[in-house]
């Protein structure tokens, strides 16, 4: 069963952008034949429209429109139950309908649509977490509508968290995928960013990689570290986590500490991996010599942990 508590705030990363929500998913209630029969009818029933990893956005807040005659389209899929009063009753079902494109003439009075990335920080709770539920399960349906096993075409049921194989029967699930991400700090207290030989620019980050079949979270780290920097690393903590749904991620943050080791960037992940002291930092940023990630990402506040405050980046920059 799903937890009808609100997401409570990571203790070490304080409350994470991608973290939040204020709702209860009700998976006991998917399993009802006629559930979206049950809730159409419903006054209190909401309707998230999603296309190509958008929504409505309007005032800082999700467009939720009620349910119409047309009904839910072909694929809805039920996000849940609003756990607190908002746009939206507490209690209020919430049904995401995909379009295939966004549809510009739903774009009135100050609607617009928008990326998750563009607007997570200046959402709610409630709006952040439905968005983030939004794209990774909307993601999921978008690359899993075959079965893996025959091949052949894969219907949603269970309220659109299940897709089961039209020949066969088998079902499938949502896939989520581990990934450590880590702040590595040596003994005079710098830390160690690199630069992903894929990411264009001088964008500079903490490191990271999936975990592998029949790995521990702190095994993942040592080993991640070891490939991408040759720095050799101990005592993984862990301070937190958030999805990223981007395509189907959940970042588990950790700290850890170096043992003096030379980075040297394995030429193939890494283009650059380096040092930092916090002047250092400060200076590099200042100086548009690098770039940090956003606000929304665990990275930057891994960044900002060990910086002890936000880093001071250059007016406009994200």
């Amino acid at each position: 069963m799903s937890s009808p508590l609100r997401t409570p705030d990571s203790p070490q990363l304080g409350r994470l952008p991608l973290a939040r929500g204020a709702i209860d998913r009700g998976s006991e209630r998917r399993t009802a034949g006629d559930l979206f029969e049950q809730i159409s009818a419903l006054e209190t029933t909401r309707v998230m429209y999603f296309s190509r990893g958008k929504a409505l956005i309007r005032e800082e807040k999700l467009v939720l429109e009620p349910a119409g005659p047309e009904g839910f389209g072909d694929e809805p899929v039920y996000l849940g139950r609003t756990l607190e009063d908002g746009q939206v009753p507490a209690g209020a079902d919430i049904v995401m309908v995909t379009l295939a494109e966004p549809d510009p003439e739903m774009e009135s009075s100050g609607a617009r649509w928008a990326g998750l990335r563009d607007v997570a920080v200046t959402l709610g709770s409630l709006d952040a977490g439905l968005f983030v539920e939004a794209c990774a399960v909307a993601n999921w349906h978008a690359t899993h509508t075959h079965c893996p096993r025959c091949g052949a075409p894969t219907r949603m049921e269970q309220g659109g968290w299940v897709r089961r194989c039209s020949e066969d029967g088998s079902q499938h699930f949502p896939r989520t995928d581990p990934a450590i991400i880590v702040a590595i700090t040596d003994p005079q207290d710098r830390i160690l960013l690199g630069r992903a030989a894929a990411w264009p620019g001088n964008r500079y980050s903490t490191l990271a990689g999936f975990v592998e079949p029949g790995e521990s979270l702190e095994a993942a780290v040592i080993r991640e570290v070891a490939e991408e920097s040759a720095v050799v690393v101990r005592n993984p903590q862990y301070l937190g986590s958030q999805p990223w749904p981007f395509p189907c991620s959940l970042m588990l943050g950790f700290c850890a500490e170096a043992d003096g080791t030379e980075p040297r960037a394995d030429g193939v992940e890494m283009a650059d991996v380096r040092w930092f002291t916090r002047r250092e930092l400060t200076d590099a940023v200042a100086s548009g010599e690098l770039s940090i990630p956003s606000s929304i990402s665990i990275a930057r506040n891994l960044i900002d942990r060990w910086y002890g405050g936000p880093v001071p980046e250059p007016e406009g920059s994200k």
